[in-house]
Order: C-alpha cells, then sequence, then structure tokens
C-alpha cells in the first residue's frame, strides 16, 4: 500500500513539475505533447495548478516548521521509509530535471537564432516566459529535498549513498535550473532594460543558489545543523548587499550604461525612480534628462513618511 502512494506521489509530482517546464520551454512542451497527447498543458497549468504549487508549499513549509528535517543521524530509533518508497519519487524529479536541462540546453547555447527557429519567438520573449516557472520549481524543490532527508532511511552505507546520490543529483540539477533562471533574465534585461524588481528577483534566485550550494555541501557529510543558521545568515548578508548597492541608483547606471551602447532607454521608467537615480541620469542627453530629473524631484515633493529617504530630501528644490 505505501509503494502505491509513493508511485501517486511521484506521479503528482511529475504532473505539477512537468506542467512548470512546459510552460518554461516551448520545445520541453512539445516533448511533454509527445508523451500524453491527450493532455492540453496550458489549459491543465491553468485550471489546475495556479494553487496546487503554493499549497505544496505552505505545506511544506507547515511541516517542516512542525517537524524541522536533519540530514543527521538520529540517536534514537525513528520512523522512515523503505528506500525505494521514498527513492522513486526523488528519482522521477532527478530523470525530469535532467531532461528539462538536455532539451533547453539547445535553445540556451543555441542563441536568438536555434529559439526563433524551433519554439516561433525571439529569444527575450523565450527568457520572459520562462523565468518564473523556473523560479517557482526551485522553490518548490526546497521541501522536496527536506521530505527526502526526513524519511530516508540511512542505517546502512547503501542507504546513506542512495540519500547522498538522489537528493544530491536533485540539488544539482536544481542548481543548473537556477543558472538558467539567471541567464533568462539577464537576456531579458539586456533586451528591455533594467528594473528594480528584476534587480530584486535576480537577487532572490541567486541567493537560492546559494542555499542549494549549502544543501550540497551539507549532503556530502550527511550533517547540517549548521544549515538553518547558514540560510538566515546569508538571506541577511543578501539584504546588507543590496541596501548598500543602492538599487535604484545601480539599476539608473544600468540604464544609462545600455542608452550609451544601444541608445535605447525608457525614461518613464526612469522618472519613476527615486533621486538616488539622478547621478546616473545626469550622464543622459539634455532632452531627456530634463523631464526625468523634473519628474524625479516632483516625485519626492509628493513623498509620504513610507516612502521617505535621506536623499529624495536632500535633493528636494
Amino acid at each position: 500500500m505505501r509503494m502505491v502512494l509513493s508511485v501517486l506521489v511521484a506521479l503528482l509530482l511529475l504532473l505539477i513539475f512537468g506542467a512548470l517546464f512546459a510552460g518554461a520551454d516551448e520545445n520541453f512542451a512539445r516533448i511533454a505533447d509527445a508523451v500524453v497527447p491527450e493532455l492540453d498543458f496550458e489549459t491543465f497549468f491553468r485550471a489546475t495548478f495556479v494553487f496546487a504549487p503554493f499549497t505544496l508549499l505552505a505545506l511544506g513549509a507547515a511541516f517542516t516548521a512542525l517537524r524541522p528535517p536533519t540530514l543527521e543521524a538520529p540517536s534514537g530509533e525513528r520512523r522512515t521509509l523503505r528506500g525505494a518508497e521514498w527513492a522513486v519519487p526523488i528519482g522521477v524529479l532527478v530523470a525530469l530535471f535532467a531532461l528539462f536541462i538536455v532539451v533547453q540546453a539547445a535553445s540556451l547555447f543555441g542563441g536568438p537564432a536555434h529559439v526563433r527557429d524551433s519554439a516561433g519567438m525571439t529569444f527575450s520573449s523565450y527568457a520572459r516566459n520562462g523565468f518564473w516557472q523556473l523560479t517557482l520549481v526551485t522553490i518548490l524543490t526546497l521541501p522536496v529535498i527536506a521530505a527526502a532527508a526526513r524519511w530516508a532511511p540511512r542505517r546502512t552505507r547503501a542507504e546513506r549513498n542512495l540519500l547522498r546520490g538522489l537528493a544530491g543529483a536533485l540539488a544539482v540539477l536544481t542548481l543548473v535550473i537556477v543558472g538558467s533562471a539567471l541567464a533568462r533574465m539577464w537576456s531579458y534585461q539586456d533586451a528591455y532594460g533594467y528594473t528594480v524588481l528584476r534587480l530584486l528577483v535576480m537577487t532572490c534566485e541567486i541567493w537560492l543558489g546559494v542555499v542549494y550550494a549549502m544543501i550540497i555541501a551539507a549532503g556530502v557529510r550527511l550533517r547540517a545543523h549548521w544549515l538553518p543558521t547558514a540560510v538566515l545568515g546569508t538571506a541577511m548578508g543578501a539584504l546588507l548587499v543590496l541596501a548598500g548597492l543602492n538599487p535604484e541608483g545601480a539599476v539608473a547606471e544600468a540604464n544609462v550604461s545600455r542608452f550609451e551602447q544601444t541608445g535605447k532607454v525608457d525614461p518613464e521608467y526612469l522618472a519613476e525612480l527615486s533621486a538616488d537615480a539622478l547621478p546616473a541620469i545626469a550622464r543622459l542627453p539634455a532632452d531627456i534628462k530634463g523631464s526625468v530629473v523634473l519628474d524625479i524631484n516632483a516625485n519626492a515633493g509628493e513623498m509620504s513618511w513610507r516612502s521617505w529617504n535621506l536623499t529624495d530630501q536632500l535633493n528636494r528644490p
């Protein structure tokens, strides 16, 4: 009976992650359609899995909060699953992730021409369409690995090696997907410009990559007593780095540099930034710079206490 449940869990994971991958890559979606021709993945994704990934994440977070996972060998006996019962769902995911990486590698390394010929879209559209799905895959894989760490037996060397192999492979493949998501967002920004939101989500994705690297390190010796503290510490470190980077100033600098190289800029977006962007905006031509500076100064005068910052205060006319 438990093996039947394991197979059902594997099928559920296959459907959830398969739908996300199909939404992220047109070529992968074609393969999925060929394997399961009756399934309309776009409709299936919208109708069934708009809430399912978030439900899975919420349940995983609740379970983790109540029963924190550990990779350390327990001092007493605990309930675990038999090898095949946990290995089947994780093994299915490893195979699915590997297939997706192989399929999308052609698009990433083939460049815009390959994407245009195979998927029928521009490279920037391809990059934009898949970023959020891949980010969700990255987040949802965390509770899956946590569940494997909690329920997989490790009494014998073979059991420990199986846990290292499957959970480690899943973490490594997810780390590759993190890199793919970052590459997509970077390509999209090159095409359409830089925004604070895009900088924030890229920072979050980089942090998730660091988390997976730490999970891989913890899995080598199956010891993770340090992992929760390290995850919290790196999250705080990422926030501090982001604050020190001055996001709006950095975004303005990137957009102005892009203008100097391509002649393309979005003055309306620059006008929405704070006075932190003014040093970079000063390098723009007068016909663009003038209206942007006026709008920034006008917006600074209308700020509420929640959006107040020292730079805007000092730059008020």
